[in-house]
Parts: structure tokens; C-alpha cells; sequence
């Protein structure tokens, strides 16, 4: 399987009901439509990100619809320590016990840019935001993903990540060693632990990071986050159960 959601997938309204999912960049785009559609099949929802005023708004919005009441952490990847890591791993320890999904969402793009003319500091910065940050996140995070009864991580993953391209630079490396680091924790809590692991392409989609890679795009044909919902529920509910591994790519619908 190497699309999804399959085709006979339909989300139940319950989906996702007493499960606790914690979400980076849940301010807007993707994170933000998974988020909205986590609260309403029932999860409760763990809102990360560096802009507050976003993240209220998102929660804000999933109480309105009567999901189960959200947190809202923020972070900013960009300058978030070892500790603050381990900090947020301690506070979820306290407040919910355990951890039932983690989607690494958030990622920066930099600039496009051959690799003589790339700005070292940039480089430090987009490897830090897409690799460096959603590892230290992880690690804290596994304690609590291991006491779950069914626990998944999905790394939002890029095309330019599974086969390289000319210019694209950290973000493409970034997201490269974060397909690696997918195949390497999925073989570490295979059989050992009730965790699966996978990572997800999403494809063009009408983002900010899309915008900023492709200015000249007709954005207005590409397809929106909400349509990736289906997918996102389907990899941290209970329909992927037993899936680990995989690099997975967005399914249209038919």
C-alpha cells in the first residue's frame, strides 16, 4: 500500500474518540484543518505551534463544534533547546498520561538555492525546524507514546525529500533524513512496543510553504488542506493499525 486513504475508507464520527493527539503547526494549513478534524471525531487535541494567536483560534474553533476540549502548547521550533523538549514531555506526562498520535507538521522552507550559492545560516535554521526539532520532540514524546494502546507518528513528508532535486536545498535534505529517520524509529518499536510509525506526502497543496516555493502557481487549483483530512484521520486512527514503515502518498478521491 503505497496510497491513501484506500478507497473504501470512510471516517467514522467517533474516529478518533479518547484518543490524545499532540500536532505541530496547528496555527493554519495542514495542521490546522488535521486539528479541527481531530477534535471533531473525538480527539482531544494538543495544539503546538509558535503563533498563539493562531492556535486560539483553533481552539476556539474546535470547542464551538463540541469537540473535546484542546490544549494549546506553543513552540517554536527554530529555538526550542533539548529542554524544552523534555519540558513538554513532562507537562504531557502530567496533564494526560500518555500520548495516542504525534503528527510532525510544521516545517520551514528557506530558500530554493544551488548549493554554492546557500546561506550557512539558513541551512542551520531548516534543518533545525524539519529534522533536528521534530527528533528532540519525538524522543520526548516516546515514553508516552508507549503507553498507549495504539499509538502512531506521522511525519509529513515531500516529494523533493524522496528523490532529490536541484535547489532545494535544506528543505529537500531535511526532509530526506526525516524519511530515514522514519525507517529507523519504525524498525527500533516494530513488535516492541504498540507504536507505528510512518511518514505521509501530502502533494501540491494550497499552503503558505507552497506559495513561497512556487510564486507563479495558479494557486487556486490546487487542492485544499481539508482534502487531506481522510488520509491524516485514517494514519492516526485505528483503520492504519498494524501499518509501520511506509511512505505514504495523498490518494485522490474518485
Amino acid at each position: 500500500m503505497h496510497e491513501i486513504p484506500p478507497p473504501d475508507y470512510q471516517p467514522q464520527g467517533d474516529e478518533l474518540r479518547e484518543r490524545v493527539i499532540l500536532i505541530t503547526g496547528a496555527g493554519d494549513g495542514i495542521g490546522r484543518a488535521v486539528a479541527l478534524a481531530c477534535g471533531k471525531h473525538g480527539a482531544t487535541v494538543i495544539l503546538a505551534g509558535k503563533t498563539l494567536r493562531k492556535l486560539e483560534s483553533v481552539y476556539d474553533e474546535i470547542e464551538a463544534a463540541g469537540g473535546p476540549t484542546p490544549a494549546i502548547y506553543p513552540i517554536n521550533l527554530e529555538g526550542a533547546t533539548e529542554m524544552d523538549y523534555d519540558n513538554l514531555g513532562e507537562t504531557l506526562e502530567r496533564e494526560f498520561g500518555r500520548l495516542d498520535g504525534l503528527l510532525h507538521n510544521a516545517a520551514k522552507l528557506g530558500v530554493l538555492s544551488r548549493i554554492d550559492d546557500y546561506d550557512m545560516e539558513t541551512w542551520y535554521q531548516i534543518l533545525q525546524v524539519n529534522l533536528n526539532g521534530p527528533m528532540m520532540l519525538t524522543r520526548a514524546c516516546l515514553p508516552l507514546l508507549r503507553k498507549s494502546e495504539d499509538a502512531s507518528v506521522v511525519f509529513t513528508s515531500d516529494q523533493y525529500g524522496r528523490r532529490g532535486r536541484a535547489y532545494w536545498g535544506a528543505y529537500g535534505v531535511s526532509k530526506a533524513a526525516i524519511e530515514g529517520f522514519m525507517q529507523i524509529l519504525a524498525h527500533e518499536t516494530e513488535g516492541t512496543s504498540p507504536i507505528r510509525v510512518n511518514s505521509f506526502d501530502p502533494g501540491p497543496t494550497r499552503t503558505q510553504l507552497r506559495l513561497a516555493a512556487f510564486p507563479a502557481e495558479d494557486h487556486g487549483q490546487l487542492k485544499p488542506p481539508e482534502d487531506l483530512v481522510p488520509a491524516y484521520l485514517w494514519l492516526l486512527g485505528p483503520a492504519s493499525r498494524g501499518v509501520t514503515g511506509q511512505a505514504l502518498s495523498y490518494r485522490a478521491a474518485d
